[in-house]
């Protein structure tokens, strides 16, 4: 038998058994690629009462809806993962973002980065954390766990996520009793980008590798 026929024969039972294989579907991982974190209108009203009156910003975006108090740009630093299974798994990484907020003309506050710390206790929290990286370098806001949350494949919203003081705000702004207060909510609308499974890759590879395999066989048995 040629290796032609061989070949041949070989692709039949290939597509047989693909035929009756049933298709496993797992789940996929995503990343954050870019998009808009807002900042509802009840925080500046809810930091007014504690004595934070915002005075300025810089290099913001208009917020997502409209009706927002300000909004963030997601920057390209973004390493955030998550998973499509139970709809949203989070996995790794941050969410970082370009632009700042001034509070009383003193207190210059931006450049935040959402990401997970480990070992919040403040009640409610998810663990999710908003992170000043431009002056004070340290956590703002804990984060309420996010609900609801849509993904379509191509965009992620995550809605209605409670700003809490946390307990290093607090301290700055000389009040231990503000931390966990309640602050006005946030809202993320990001657009996202599947990331290539490690086994996806290598299938690819393995292909490629085998149709040029092929391809070489071919020739050297047409040239003989």
């Amino acid at each position: 038998m040629r290796f032609y026929q061989f070949a041949g024969v070989i692709g039949c039972t290939t597509a047989a058994f693909i035929s009756i294989t049933p298709i496993q579907v797992e789940a996929a991982t995503f990343k954050v690629i870019s998009g808009v974190t807002s900042i509802d209108r009840d925080h500046e009203d809810i930091l007014k009462n504690i004595g934070l009156t915002l005075t300025d910003t810089n290099n913001t975006v208009a917020p997502i809806p409209s009706n927002y108090l300000v909004g963030f740009n997601i920057d390209s630093a973004t390493n955030f993962t998550f998973s499509d299974e139970g709809g949203f798994t989070p996995l790794s990484g941050t969410i970082e973002h370009t632009g700042s907020v001034t509070f009383n003309d003193k207190i210059t506050v931006g450049d935040f980065s959402i990401g997970f710390a480990p070992g919040r206790t403040v009640t409610g929290a998810s663990g999710f954390v908003l992170r000043d990286t431009l002056s004070l370098n340290t956590i703002l806001f804990d984060l309420s766990i996010p609900k609801p949350v849509a993904f379509d494949g191509e965009n992620l919203t995550i809605s209605d996520v409670k700003l809490l003081i946390s307990p290093e705000f607090a301290t700055i702004l000389k009040n231990p009793d503000l931390s966990g207060l309640f602050a006005g909510t946030a809202r993320v609308d990001a657009q996202v980008a599947a990331v290539p499974e490690p086994d996806s890759v290598l299938a690819v590879l393995a292909a490629g590798a085998a149709l040029l395999a092929t391809r070489f066989y071919t020739r050297k048995i047409k040239s003989t």
